[in-house]
């Protein structure tokens, strides 16, 4: 079509070949004139020089039309003068309606010219740019990163791209004797078939992912999409197809999918759960684990305010907070949890905050410590136990040695026996009670002078002992623990020292360090009157409960000072573990 404008635009442009037609036609027609009011008369009239100025203004344009007409109105008046001598009131007026006409003749065909020229130029402007539309569109297709292709409704291939033939390893003109499903591995043609009576049935478009046979036999995925080249127009025929390559991308989304197999299973036999918090919404999004560590059933997101249901209302406040932005990179915080059945969970919240956009996030994962925290207090348990059984093994070997010296300091007297039973029964008592003390595990509290006084009370009848101090309560714990040292002093006593001699003497004294109740509180144990095996000082349970290796069970800056002529510890109690 652009060549057949091209030619009607040279044509209708004046030549020389047109100059010397026109020239021919206007000399014709002044000689047909002539010939006809020679042989015919007067009759003719100048209309018929009308076809030649057509003919003129066709071939030179307006104004040769109009030089044409008056030159053939004057050669019809001038032959007319010729023939009879003068010219008539009609020879006039058929010339000037000659001229008339050739005028309007001349002047219609112009603008008919201009129009046309115009209509030929936006015609030849909009056709090359048509041109380079469809010179883009064949640089498009054929360079395109996708596979491009058009096909009919039955799936033949008529035209393929460069990219197509690269995935497929067919030449375009191999790919044009194939049919789409021949390129399609034989398990999914079924969903090629599918989308060409998509398209049948009157849809745009249709795509599926599917599986390519290249020309060597080897299989890649591919995204198929089929549409009509004329989404208005149903019943067309053509076929645009478009393949693109997503090997990569679907081994890619496999292995994100079995990664997250594999941290859904290391999550699952971790018992963890992942949660992800929306700082800007106040909402919290889960797993399924996360929530059933919450006890609360599945949901995709839920707001933070609704955890305050479960959450220990003395922890609720931690977990709050959590919904404001923190400068702090990490997140960790652990609360209790109440379940509908009633049991407490303590659970862990651990993670970090993140910047997506203008949103702040926080993810981590959640952890269930309550089997660990119950492991803990249990251990903790058994600990204290196995200490108070080891404390009751060692009172207990203590104690033979403390009744065997009992029985030895106690003499006869009078050979009564009964007496004697009497009062040996009597301290043995005493020192029962010291061991009741000493074996509770309710509140202990009591007169520090009267903890002193029960433990040495078996031994006052027959030996030297002195007790002086101010009068002070001793709080639970520290009572219980300083009765200990107390036991433990006087157990080595007995075995070693004063009190296993009849002339030895203990004198036990406790008083503040400084003046006013601001200071610690001293207290000494001193012993007089020989000592056996004194360059000796062994190292075990007791040493450790008055601290001679480290620290003793209650109190601080424990001093041992052992010679042969006596003992002396000295130990010293802070204003906190006393009352007055």
């Amino acid at each position: 079509m652009g060549l057949n404008l091209r030619w009607l635009k040279s044509n209708v442009s004046s030549t020389p070949l047109a100059h010397v037609a026109s020239l021919l036609v206007l000399a014709g027609s002044i000689i047909l004139e002539a010939i006809n009011t020679i042989h015919i008369g007067q009759g003719v009239t100048f209309i018929a020089f009308i076809p030649a100025i057509i003919v003129i203004v066709y071939l030179e344009g307006r104004l040769a039309a109009v030089v044409a007409a008056l030159l053939m109105a004057a050669a019809g008046l001038w032959m007319r003068r010729v023939l009879n001598a003068q010219l008539s009131a009609e020879d006039w007026t058929s010339a000037i309606f000659l001229l008339v006409s050739g005028g309007l003749i001349a002047s219609v065909f112009h603008r008919l010219r201009q129009d046309l020229r115009g209509a030929l130029e936006v015609a030849q402007t909009r056709l090359a740019a048509i041109d380079a539309a469809e010179s883009r569109y064949r640089w498009a297709f054929e360079r395109a990163a996708l596979g491009f292709a058009n096909a009919n409704r039955r799936g033949e291939l008529l035209q393929s791209n460069r990219r197509l033939c690269e995935m497929s390893g067919y030449g375009e003109k191999e790919l044009a004797q194939l049919k789409l499903e021949g390129l399609v591995l034989p398990d999914d043609r079924d969903a090629v078939r599918a989308l060409l009576k998509d398209l049948n049935n009157g849809a745009a478009s249709s795509a599926a992912d599917i599986r390519l046979l290249r020309k060597d036999g080897k299989a890649f995925w591919a995204r198929l999409a089929l549409s009509s080249s004329r989404p208005d127009e149903a019943s067309t025929e053509s076929v645009f197809v478009v393949v693109d390559d997503i090997s990569e991308r679907r081994a890619a989304r496999e292995a994100l999918r079995a990664q997250k197999e594999w941290l859904d299973l290391a999550l699952s036999a971790g018992r963890l759960g992942t949660w992800q918090m929306d700082i800007k919404e106040g909402t919290v999004a889960g797993s399924g684990k996360f929530w059933d560590i919450l006890g609360l059933p599945s949901k995709p997101v839920r707001p933070l305010e609704e955890l305050s249901a479960v959450v220990h209302p003395a922890d609720w406040p931690k977990l709050a907070a959590s919904a404001k932005p923190s400068s702090a990179a990490n997140y960790d915080v652990e609360i209790r949890v109440r379940r509908t059945d009633g049991h407490i969970r303590w659970v862990a919240l651990r993670g970090r905050q993140e910047e997506h956009g203008d949103r702040a996030m926080r993810i981590g994962v959640a952890a269930d410590l309550t089997e660990r925290r119950q492991t803990t207090l249990l251990r903790a348990a058994v600990k204290k136990h196995e200490r108070i059984m080891l404390e009751d093994r060692h009172r207990f070997s203590n104690l033979f040695p403390v009744i065997t010296a009992l029985v030895k300091m106690i003499n006869v007297p009078e050979n009564d026996v009964a007496k004697y039973k009497e009062m040996l029964i009597d301290r043995i008592r005493a020192l029962e009670a010291t061991h009741l003390i000493l074996s509770r595990h309710k509140s202990l509290s009591g007169m520090l002078h009267d903890l002193v006084a029960q433990e040495l009370q078996p031994f006052k009848e027959t030996r030297d002992i002195t007790i002086s101090g101010p009068s002070l309560t001793v709080p639970s714990g520290v009572a219980e623990s300083f009765a200990m040292i107390l036991h433990e002093l006087t157990t080595n006593s007995v075995k070693h020292g004063a009190l296993g001699d009849s002339q030895g003497k203990v004198g036990v004294k406790w008083q503040f360090a400084f003046d006013g109740a601001g200071g610690d509180l001293v207290f000494d144990w001193v012993e007089s009157g020989g000592r056996k095996n004194s360059s000796v000082v062994r190292h075990g349970f007791g040493s450790m409960i008055i601290g001679v290796d480290g620290t003793p069970l209650v109190g601080h800056s424990p001093k041992l000072e052992i010679s042969e002529y006596g003992l002396r510890y000295s130990l010293r109690l802070s204003r906190k573990e006393i009352d007055l």
